[in-house]
Protein backbone atom coordinates (compact mmCIF):
# COMPACT_ATOMS: atom_id res chain seq x y z
CA UNK A 1 0.00 0.00 0.00
CA UNK A 2 2.80 2.33 0.68
CA UNK A 3 5.05 3.54 -2.06
CA UNK A 4 8.69 4.22 -2.16
CA UNK A 5 9.63 7.76 -1.38
CA UNK A 6 9.88 10.18 -4.27
CA UNK A 7 12.70 12.62 -4.36
CA UNK A 8 10.61 14.75 -6.66
CA UNK A 9 6.88 14.75 -6.50
CA UNK A 10 4.23 17.25 -7.41
CA UNK A 11 1.62 18.78 -5.18
CA UNK A 12 -0.86 21.38 -6.30
CA UNK A 13 -1.88 20.91 -9.90
CA UNK A 14 1.25 18.88 -10.35
CA UNK A 15 1.59 15.43 -11.61
CA UNK A 16 2.87 12.62 -9.56
CA UNK A 17 6.27 11.30 -10.30
CA UNK A 18 7.03 9.83 -13.65
CA UNK A 19 8.93 6.75 -14.59
CA UNK A 20 11.37 5.02 -12.37
CA UNK A 21 10.08 6.71 -9.28
CA UNK A 22 10.99 4.85 -6.22
CA UNK A 23 7.60 3.59 -5.57
CA UNK A 24 5.50 1.98 -3.04
CA UNK A 25 3.55 -0.97 -2.16
CA UNK A 26 -0.14 -0.82 -2.58
CA UNK A 27 -3.38 -1.53 -0.93
CA UNK A 28 -5.39 -4.60 -1.25
CA UNK A 29 -8.07 -4.95 0.96
CA UNK A 30 -5.43 -2.38 1.26
CA UNK A 31 -1.80 -1.89 0.67
CA UNK A 32 1.36 -0.62 2.15
CA UNK A 33 4.57 0.94 1.05
CA UNK A 34 8.05 1.30 2.37
CA UNK A 35 10.02 4.45 2.08
CA UNK A 36 13.42 4.62 0.53
CA UNK A 37 15.49 7.43 1.94
CA UNK A 38 17.94 6.99 -0.90
CA UNK A 39 15.20 7.21 -3.54
CA UNK A 40 16.33 8.38 -6.94
CA UNK A 41 15.04 11.70 -8.20
CA UNK A 42 12.54 11.29 -10.99
CA UNK A 43 12.31 13.33 -14.17
CA UNK A 44 12.35 17.03 -13.39
CA UNK A 45 13.62 18.89 -10.39
CA UNK A 46 12.37 18.06 -6.91
CA UNK A 47 9.58 20.23 -5.73
CA UNK A 48 5.92 20.83 -5.13
CA UNK A 49 5.18 21.89 -8.68
CA UNK A 50 6.87 19.12 -10.65
CA UNK A 51 4.87 18.48 -13.78
CA UNK A 52 4.56 15.31 -15.73
CA UNK A 53 6.23 15.38 -19.12
CA UNK A 54 3.35 14.87 -21.51
CA UNK A 55 4.21 12.63 -24.38
CA UNK A 56 2.25 12.96 -27.57
CA UNK A 57 3.12 9.45 -28.60
CA UNK A 58 0.91 8.29 -31.47
CA UNK A 59 -1.43 5.37 -31.00
CA UNK A 60 -0.19 2.07 -32.30
CA UNK A 61 -0.89 1.39 -35.94
CA UNK A 62 -4.27 -0.29 -36.06
CA UNK A 63 -4.09 -3.99 -36.72
CA UNK A 64 -6.88 -6.26 -37.85
CA UNK A 65 -8.89 -7.42 -34.83
CA UNK A 66 -7.32 -10.44 -33.18
CA UNK A 67 -9.36 -13.55 -32.54
CA UNK A 68 -9.98 -14.28 -28.88
CA UNK A 69 -7.89 -17.43 -28.88
CA UNK A 70 -5.57 -18.16 -25.99
CA UNK A 71 -1.89 -17.49 -26.44
CA UNK A 72 0.72 -19.92 -25.18
CA UNK A 73 0.58 -19.75 -21.39
CA UNK A 74 3.09 -17.24 -20.10
CA UNK A 75 5.57 -18.05 -17.36
CA UNK A 76 4.77 -18.39 -13.69
CA UNK A 77 7.24 -16.43 -11.55
CA UNK A 78 6.20 -18.22 -8.36
CA UNK A 79 6.98 -16.89 -4.88
CA UNK A 80 8.82 -13.66 -4.33
CA UNK A 81 10.30 -11.32 -1.75
CA UNK A 82 10.37 -7.63 -0.95
CA UNK A 83 12.17 -5.71 1.76
CA UNK A 84 15.47 -6.21 3.54
CA UNK A 85 17.21 -9.57 3.11
CA UNK A 86 20.09 -10.09 5.57
CA UNK A 87 23.13 -12.23 4.82
CA UNK A 88 23.50 -11.49 1.11
CA UNK A 89 26.92 -10.06 0.34
CA UNK A 90 27.69 -7.26 -2.09
CA UNK A 91 28.85 -9.82 -4.65
CA UNK A 92 25.57 -11.72 -4.35
CA UNK A 93 26.45 -14.65 -2.10
CA UNK A 94 23.49 -15.60 0.09
CA UNK A 95 24.31 -17.46 3.29
CA UNK A 96 22.70 -18.68 6.48
CA UNK A 97 18.96 -18.59 6.89
CA UNK A 98 18.46 -16.26 3.93
CA UNK A 99 19.98 -18.93 1.69
CA UNK A 100 17.50 -21.43 3.16
CA UNK A 101 14.60 -19.03 2.58
CA UNK A 102 15.54 -18.49 -1.08
CA UNK A 103 16.07 -22.21 -1.65
CA UNK A 104 12.77 -22.93 0.03
CA UNK A 105 10.60 -20.72 -2.18
CA UNK A 106 12.29 -20.74 -5.59
CA UNK A 107 10.96 -24.14 -6.64
CA UNK A 108 7.53 -22.54 -7.13
CA UNK A 109 8.87 -20.66 -10.17
CA UNK A 110 9.20 -21.84 -13.77
CA UNK A 111 12.73 -20.41 -13.58
CA UNK A 112 13.70 -22.09 -10.29
CA UNK A 113 14.53 -18.63 -8.99
CA UNK A 114 12.98 -16.45 -6.29
CA UNK A 115 11.69 -13.07 -7.42
CA UNK A 116 12.32 -9.71 -5.78
CA UNK A 117 10.81 -6.28 -6.39
CA UNK A 118 11.01 -2.84 -4.81
CA UNK A 119 8.67 -0.48 -6.74
CA UNK A 120 11.62 0.66 -8.85
CA UNK A 121 13.61 -0.42 -11.90
CA UNK A 122 16.60 -1.96 -10.08
CA UNK A 123 17.84 -2.82 -6.56
CA UNK A 124 18.68 0.25 -4.47
CA UNK A 125 19.38 1.36 -0.93
CA UNK A 126 16.24 1.69 1.18
CA UNK A 127 16.20 3.09 4.71
CA UNK A 128 19.99 2.89 4.73
CA UNK A 129 20.15 -0.80 3.79
CA UNK A 130 21.41 -2.16 0.49
CA UNK A 131 19.27 -4.50 -1.58
CA UNK A 132 21.82 -7.12 -2.53
CA UNK A 133 20.47 -10.10 -4.48
CA UNK A 134 21.89 -13.50 -5.41
CA UNK A 135 22.26 -15.06 -8.85
CA UNK A 136 19.29 -17.37 -8.25
CA UNK A 137 16.92 -14.41 -7.94
CA UNK A 138 14.95 -12.51 -10.57
CA UNK A 139 14.36 -8.79 -10.13
CA UNK A 140 10.94 -7.62 -11.37
CA UNK A 141 10.94 -3.89 -12.26
CA UNK A 142 8.07 -1.44 -11.98
CA UNK A 143 7.31 2.02 -13.35
CA UNK A 144 5.65 3.51 -10.24
CA UNK A 145 4.07 6.59 -11.77
CA UNK A 146 2.11 7.38 -14.92
CA UNK A 147 5.37 7.66 -16.81
CA UNK A 148 6.73 7.76 -19.35
CA UNK A 149 9.78 5.68 -18.52
CA UNK A 150 13.06 7.23 -19.65
CA UNK A 151 15.06 5.28 -22.20
CA UNK A 152 18.43 6.24 -20.73
CA UNK A 153 19.99 7.08 -17.38
CA UNK A 154 19.87 5.58 -13.89
CA UNK A 155 16.05 5.63 -13.75
CA UNK A 156 15.61 3.81 -17.06
CA UNK A 157 14.55 0.15 -17.19
CA UNK A 158 17.51 -2.20 -17.53
CA UNK A 159 17.69 -4.65 -20.45
CA UNK A 160 15.33 -7.55 -19.83
CA UNK A 161 16.43 -11.13 -19.30
CA UNK A 162 20.04 -10.27 -18.48
CA UNK A 163 22.09 -10.91 -15.35
CA UNK A 164 24.80 -8.62 -13.97
CA UNK A 165 22.82 -5.44 -14.65
CA UNK A 166 23.55 -2.03 -13.07
CA UNK A 167 21.80 -1.54 -9.74
CA UNK A 168 20.92 1.88 -8.30
CA UNK A 169 23.78 1.81 -5.78
CA UNK A 170 26.65 2.20 -8.22
CA UNK A 171 27.28 -1.52 -8.49
CA UNK A 172 26.23 -4.57 -10.46
CA UNK A 173 23.58 -7.07 -9.40
CA UNK A 174 24.19 -10.75 -10.22
CA UNK A 175 20.42 -11.35 -10.26
CA UNK A 176 18.53 -11.75 -13.51
CA UNK A 177 16.33 -8.92 -14.78
CA UNK A 178 12.81 -10.19 -15.45
CA UNK A 179 11.19 -10.10 -18.88
CA UNK A 180 8.04 -8.51 -17.43
CA UNK A 181 7.61 -4.81 -16.62
CA UNK A 182 5.02 -3.88 -13.98
CA UNK A 183 2.65 -0.94 -14.34
CA UNK A 184 1.92 2.05 -12.11
CA UNK A 185 1.18 1.68 -8.42
CA UNK A 186 -2.39 1.81 -7.10
CA UNK A 187 -4.03 4.37 -9.38
CA UNK A 188 -7.48 2.99 -8.49
CA UNK A 189 -7.63 4.64 -5.04
CA UNK A 190 -6.58 8.03 -3.68
CA UNK A 191 -4.67 6.35 -0.87
CA UNK A 192 -2.96 8.36 1.83
CA UNK A 193 0.31 10.00 2.76
CA UNK A 194 2.83 7.66 4.34
CA UNK A 195 4.41 8.20 7.72
CA UNK A 196 3.04 10.34 10.53
CA UNK A 197 -0.20 11.25 8.72
CA UNK A 198 -1.09 7.81 7.41
CA UNK A 199 -4.88 7.58 7.15
CA UNK A 200 -5.37 11.27 7.97
CA UNK A 201 -3.87 12.98 4.91
CA UNK A 202 -5.65 12.11 1.66
CA UNK A 203 -4.77 15.09 -0.50
CA UNK A 204 -1.99 17.51 -1.27
CA UNK A 205 -2.39 21.03 0.11
CA UNK A 206 -4.41 23.47 -1.96
CA UNK A 207 -3.02 26.89 -2.78
CA UNK A 208 -5.49 28.34 -0.29
CA UNK A 209 -4.10 26.13 2.47
CA UNK A 210 -0.55 27.12 1.57
CA UNK A 211 -1.43 30.82 1.55
CA UNK A 212 -3.09 30.44 4.94
CA UNK A 213 -0.11 28.58 6.39
CA UNK A 214 -2.34 25.58 7.06
CA UNK A 215 -0.34 22.85 5.37
CA UNK A 216 1.01 20.43 8.00
CA UNK A 217 4.11 18.51 6.99
CA UNK A 218 4.02 14.72 6.93
CA UNK A 219 7.21 12.96 7.96
CA UNK A 220 8.36 9.36 7.55
CA UNK A 221 8.78 8.76 11.27
CA UNK A 222 7.58 10.22 14.53
CA UNK A 223 4.39 10.43 16.58
CA UNK A 224 1.05 10.36 14.73
CA UNK A 225 -0.04 13.73 13.37
CA UNK A 226 -3.14 15.12 11.69
CA UNK A 227 -3.77 16.65 8.30
CA UNK A 228 -5.62 19.97 8.09
CA UNK A 229 -9.45 19.96 8.31
CA UNK A 230 -9.69 19.16 4.59
CA UNK A 231 -7.46 16.10 4.85
CA UNK A 232 -4.56 17.91 3.19
CA UNK A 233 -0.86 17.88 4.00
CA UNK A 234 2.60 18.46 2.60
CA UNK A 235 3.33 14.94 1.35
CA UNK A 236 6.01 15.92 -1.15
CA UNK A 237 8.82 17.34 0.96
CA UNK A 238 9.71 14.52 3.35
CA UNK A 239 7.12 11.82 2.79
CA UNK A 240 5.31 10.14 -0.12
CA UNK A 241 1.89 8.67 -0.84
CA UNK A 242 0.81 5.05 -0.92
CA UNK A 243 0.09 5.19 -4.62
CA UNK A 244 -0.07 7.29 -7.74
CA UNK A 245 -3.82 7.91 -7.33
CA UNK A 246 -2.97 10.50 -4.64
CA UNK A 247 -1.46 12.99 -7.10
CA UNK A 248 -3.01 15.41 -9.54
CA UNK A 249 -2.20 14.85 -13.20
CA UNK A 250 -0.99 17.53 -15.57
CA UNK A 251 -3.49 18.01 -18.39
CA UNK A 252 -6.42 16.42 -16.53
CA UNK A 253 -9.23 18.76 -15.48
CA UNK A 254 -10.18 17.06 -12.23
CA UNK A 255 -7.99 16.83 -9.12
CA UNK A 256 -6.74 13.34 -8.27
CA UNK A 257 -8.19 12.05 -11.55
CA UNK A 258 -6.77 8.54 -11.74
CA UNK A 259 -9.20 6.68 -9.43
CA UNK A 260 -12.13 7.92 -11.56
CA UNK A 261 -10.35 7.55 -14.90
CA UNK A 262 -12.81 5.01 -16.32
CA UNK A 263 -16.01 6.10 -14.59
CA UNK A 264 -17.17 8.78 -17.03
CA UNK A 265 -15.40 8.41 -20.38
CA UNK A 266 -17.09 11.49 -21.84
CA UNK A 267 -15.59 13.70 -19.14
CA UNK A 268 -12.27 11.89 -18.75
CA UNK A 269 -11.44 11.28 -22.43
CA UNK A 270 -8.61 13.83 -22.47
CA UNK A 271 -7.18 12.42 -19.26
CA UNK A 272 -7.37 8.87 -20.60
CA UNK A 273 -5.43 10.00 -23.67
CA UNK A 274 -2.75 11.62 -21.51
CA UNK A 275 -2.32 8.48 -19.42
CA UNK A 276 -2.30 6.18 -22.43
CA UNK A 277 0.12 8.36 -24.40
CA UNK A 278 2.56 8.13 -21.49
CA UNK A 279 1.96 4.37 -21.39
CA UNK A 280 2.71 4.01 -25.10
CA UNK A 281 6.03 5.80 -24.63
CA UNK A 282 6.85 3.50 -21.72
CA UNK A 283 5.96 0.56 -23.96
CA UNK A 284 8.29 1.86 -26.65
CA UNK A 285 11.13 1.93 -24.12
CA UNK A 286 10.19 -1.51 -22.80
CA UNK A 287 10.29 -2.95 -26.32
CA UNK A 288 13.72 -1.42 -26.91
CA UNK A 289 14.93 -3.09 -23.70
CA UNK A 290 13.58 -6.50 -24.67
CA UNK A 291 10.61 -6.90 -22.31
CA UNK A 292 8.26 -9.67 -23.43
CA UNK A 293 5.41 -9.04 -21.00
CA UNK A 294 3.64 -6.08 -19.42
CA UNK A 295 1.32 -5.90 -16.44
CA UNK A 296 -1.66 -3.67 -15.85
CA UNK A 297 -1.42 -1.03 -13.15
CA UNK A 298 -1.02 -2.70 -9.76
CA UNK A 299 -4.48 -2.08 -8.36
CA UNK A 300 -5.14 -1.78 -4.65
CA UNK A 301 -8.81 -2.77 -4.71
CA UNK A 302 -10.56 -2.82 -8.07
CA UNK A 303 -9.82 -5.57 -10.60
CA UNK A 304 -12.32 -3.81 -12.88
CA UNK A 305 -9.85 -0.93 -13.15
CA UNK A 306 -7.22 -3.30 -14.53
CA UNK A 307 -9.78 -4.76 -16.94
CA UNK A 308 -10.59 -1.29 -18.31
CA UNK A 309 -6.89 -0.59 -18.73
CA UNK A 310 -6.49 -3.79 -20.75
CA UNK A 311 -9.45 -2.91 -22.95
CA UNK A 312 -8.04 0.56 -23.66
CA UNK A 313 -4.40 -0.46 -24.10
CA UNK A 314 -5.25 -3.49 -26.23
CA UNK A 315 -7.83 -1.70 -28.38
CA UNK A 316 -10.73 -3.98 -27.46
CA UNK A 317 -14.20 -3.26 -28.84
CA UNK A 318 -17.62 -4.00 -27.39
CA UNK A 319 -17.63 -7.47 -28.93
CA UNK A 320 -14.39 -8.39 -27.17
CA UNK A 321 -12.23 -8.24 -30.29
CA UNK A 322 -8.86 -6.59 -29.59
CA UNK A 323 -6.45 -4.85 -31.94
CA UNK A 324 -3.39 -5.70 -29.85
CA UNK A 325 -2.68 -8.75 -27.71
CA UNK A 326 0.98 -8.61 -26.66
CA UNK A 327 3.71 -6.32 -25.37
CA UNK A 328 4.91 -5.30 -28.83
CA UNK A 329 1.90 -3.00 -29.17
CA UNK A 330 1.39 -2.19 -25.49
CA UNK A 331 -1.08 -4.85 -24.36
CA UNK A 332 -0.68 -6.06 -20.75
CA UNK A 333 -1.24 -9.81 -20.48
CA UNK A 334 -0.82 -9.97 -16.70
CA UNK A 335 -3.11 -8.32 -14.15
CA UNK A 336 -1.32 -6.85 -11.14
CA UNK A 337 -3.03 -6.44 -7.79
CA UNK A 338 -2.39 -6.15 -4.06
CA UNK A 339 -4.29 -7.79 -1.23
CA UNK A 340 -4.39 -7.28 2.52
CA UNK A 341 -6.46 -8.69 5.33
CA UNK A 342 -7.55 -6.47 8.20
CA UNK A 343 -7.17 -6.46 11.97
CA UNK A 344 -6.16 -10.14 12.35
CA UNK A 345 -9.80 -11.10 11.67
CA UNK A 346 -9.79 -12.65 8.20
CA UNK A 347 -12.86 -14.82 8.83
CA UNK A 348 -15.15 -12.41 10.64
CA UNK A 349 -14.26 -9.62 8.17
CA UNK A 350 -14.51 -12.06 5.23
CA UNK A 351 -11.01 -11.31 3.96
CA UNK A 352 -10.78 -14.80 2.49
CA UNK A 353 -14.02 -14.18 0.63
CA UNK A 354 -12.60 -10.92 -0.65
CA UNK A 355 -9.55 -12.70 -2.03
CA UNK A 356 -11.74 -15.36 -3.67
CA UNK A 357 -13.74 -12.60 -5.31
CA UNK A 358 -10.60 -11.09 -6.78
CA UNK A 359 -9.54 -14.48 -8.12
CA UNK A 360 -12.97 -14.87 -9.72
CA UNK A 361 -12.74 -11.42 -11.31
CA UNK A 362 -9.30 -12.18 -12.73
CA UNK A 363 -10.58 -15.51 -14.04
CA UNK A 364 -13.44 -13.71 -15.80
CA UNK A 365 -10.99 -11.37 -17.55
CA UNK A 366 -8.87 -14.37 -18.60
CA UNK A 367 -11.95 -16.14 -19.95
CA UNK A 368 -13.24 -13.08 -21.79
CA UNK A 369 -9.76 -12.24 -23.14
CA UNK A 370 -7.80 -15.52 -23.43
CA UNK A 371 -4.57 -13.67 -24.26
CA UNK A 372 -4.53 -12.54 -20.59
CA UNK A 373 -2.27 -15.07 -18.92
CA UNK A 374 -2.91 -14.57 -15.22
CA UNK A 375 -2.28 -12.27 -12.29
CA UNK A 376 0.69 -11.21 -10.22
CA UNK A 377 -0.25 -10.36 -6.64
CA UNK A 378 2.93 -8.80 -5.36
CA UNK A 379 1.79 -7.38 -2.04
CA UNK A 380 0.00 -9.61 0.43
CA UNK A 381 -0.21 -9.01 4.16
CA UNK A 382 -2.33 -7.75 7.06
CA UNK A 383 -3.36 -4.16 7.83
CA UNK A 384 -3.39 -2.78 11.37
CA UNK A 385 -6.92 -1.39 11.19
CA UNK A 386 -10.35 -2.92 10.79
CA UNK A 387 -11.76 -1.96 7.42
CA UNK A 388 -10.88 -0.92 3.90
CA UNK A 389 -7.58 -0.34 2.16
CA UNK A 390 -6.78 2.87 4.03
CA UNK A 391 -7.31 3.66 7.70
CA UNK A 392 -5.62 4.92 10.83
CA UNK A 393 -3.29 2.25 12.29
CA UNK A 394 -4.13 0.78 15.67
CA UNK A 395 -7.88 1.40 15.46
CA UNK A 396 -9.05 -2.23 15.28
CA UNK A 397 -9.62 -4.95 17.88
CA UNK A 398 -6.01 -6.10 17.75
CA UNK A 399 -3.78 -2.99 17.62
CA UNK A 400 -0.28 -4.04 16.63
CA UNK A 401 1.26 -1.99 19.45
CA UNK A 402 -0.49 -4.18 22.03
CA UNK A 403 0.49 -7.51 20.46
CA UNK A 404 3.76 -9.37 21.12
CA UNK A 405 6.09 -8.71 18.23
CA UNK A 406 3.50 -6.35 16.69
CA UNK A 407 1.99 -9.29 14.81
CA UNK A 408 -1.29 -11.20 14.93
CA UNK A 409 -1.88 -13.22 18.10
CA UNK A 410 -3.02 -16.83 18.19
CA UNK A 411 -6.83 -16.76 18.11
CA UNK A 412 -9.71 -19.00 17.07
CA UNK A 413 -9.52 -17.41 13.61
CA UNK A 414 -5.72 -17.60 13.48
CA UNK A 415 -4.53 -20.62 15.51
CA UNK A 416 -0.93 -20.04 14.39
CA UNK A 417 -1.17 -16.28 14.27
CA UNK A 418 -0.15 -14.55 11.05
CA UNK A 419 1.12 -17.84 9.62
CA UNK A 420 -2.45 -19.14 9.45
CA UNK A 421 -3.50 -16.20 7.29
CA UNK A 422 -0.57 -16.73 4.92
CA UNK A 423 -1.33 -20.46 4.69
CA UNK A 424 -5.02 -19.94 3.93
CA UNK A 425 -4.35 -17.31 1.26
CA UNK A 426 -1.70 -19.47 -0.40
CA UNK A 427 -4.04 -22.47 -0.48
CA UNK A 428 -6.41 -20.32 -2.52
CA UNK A 429 -3.52 -19.34 -4.79
CA UNK A 430 -2.40 -22.93 -5.32
CA UNK A 431 -5.88 -24.14 -6.25
CA UNK A 432 -7.12 -21.19 -8.33
CA UNK A 433 -7.98 -22.12 -11.93
CA UNK A 434 -10.05 -20.72 -14.76
CA UNK A 435 -12.92 -22.76 -16.21
CA UNK A 436 -10.54 -24.09 -18.87
CA UNK A 437 -7.99 -25.15 -16.26
CA UNK A 438 -5.40 -22.37 -16.50
CA UNK A 439 -3.53 -21.14 -13.42
CA UNK A 440 -4.83 -17.77 -12.27
CA UNK A 441 -1.94 -16.59 -10.09
CA UNK A 442 1.42 -16.33 -11.86
CA UNK A 443 3.39 -14.58 -9.13
CA UNK A 444 2.99 -14.03 -5.38
CA UNK A 445 4.97 -11.88 -2.94
CA UNK A 446 4.37 -11.72 0.79
CA UNK A 447 4.86 -8.15 2.08
CA UNK A 448 8.04 -8.81 4.04
CA UNK A 449 8.04 -5.56 6.06
CA UNK A 450 7.63 -4.51 9.68
CA UNK A 451 4.78 -2.06 10.36
CA UNK A 452 5.19 -0.26 7.04
CA UNK A 453 2.23 1.42 5.38
CA UNK A 454 -0.26 0.60 8.09
CA UNK A 455 0.66 -3.08 8.40
CA UNK A 456 1.54 -5.39 11.26
CA UNK A 457 5.00 -6.92 11.52
CA UNK A 458 5.04 -9.16 8.44
CA UNK A 459 8.73 -10.10 8.46
CA UNK A 460 9.73 -13.62 7.45
CA UNK A 461 12.97 -13.48 9.49
CA UNK A 462 13.66 -12.35 13.03
CA UNK A 463 16.13 -9.72 14.19
CA UNK A 464 18.96 -12.28 14.06
CA UNK A 465 18.14 -13.31 10.52
CA UNK A 466 16.58 -16.63 11.49
CA UNK A 467 13.53 -17.75 9.51
CA UNK A 468 10.59 -17.33 11.89
CA UNK A 469 7.29 -19.22 12.04
CA UNK A 470 5.83 -17.02 9.31
CA UNK A 471 8.86 -17.65 7.12
CA UNK A 472 8.59 -21.39 7.69
CA UNK A 473 4.95 -21.25 6.60
CA UNK A 474 5.97 -19.35 3.46
CA UNK A 475 8.63 -21.93 2.61
CA UNK A 476 6.18 -24.79 3.13
CA UNK A 477 3.43 -23.28 0.98
CA UNK A 478 5.77 -22.14 -1.80
CA UNK A 479 7.26 -25.65 -1.85
CA UNK A 480 3.77 -27.14 -2.11
CA UNK A 481 2.86 -24.72 -4.91
CA UNK A 482 5.86 -25.86 -6.90
CA UNK A 483 5.06 -29.53 -6.30
CA UNK A 484 1.43 -29.10 -7.36
CA UNK A 485 2.44 -27.22 -10.49
CA UNK A 486 5.01 -29.85 -11.47
CA UNK A 487 2.53 -32.68 -10.91
CA UNK A 488 -0.07 -30.92 -13.07
CA UNK A 489 2.47 -30.47 -15.87
CA UNK A 490 3.24 -34.18 -16.12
Amino acid sequence: MAPIRFAAVGAIGAAFASSGAVGAPGAASGAAVPGGDEAITTAGRPGREQCLFQVGAPRWARRPPQAKTANTAGPNWGCGLVGHLPDISKDGVASGETRRLIDGIKGSSDFNKATYWNWNVAPMKTDGREEYLSSDMIFIPEIWGVGPAPAHGPEAPRPAGQANFPDMMGGTSPAEMATILLGMNEPDIVGTCMGTMFGSCVNSCSQAALDAGDCPVARPDGPPAKANPWGECNCWEFSHPTGVGFWNQAGCAEPQPLPDLWKNPALSHQCVNIVMDAWKETVRVANLKGYKYLSTPLVAVYIGYARKFIEEACGCDASGQCQCTDASCGCPVYIGFHFYGNDCRPKSLDNYGGFRQKLEEVAKVMEDYPFVQGAIVNEVGMLNFAFNAIGEPGTGQYPAETQPGHTCPSTEELPNGMATFLEEIMELVINARTKDGREIIKGFSWFNQDSVGGTYNLLLQDANGNVNALGEAYIAKCTKWGQVRKAAAR
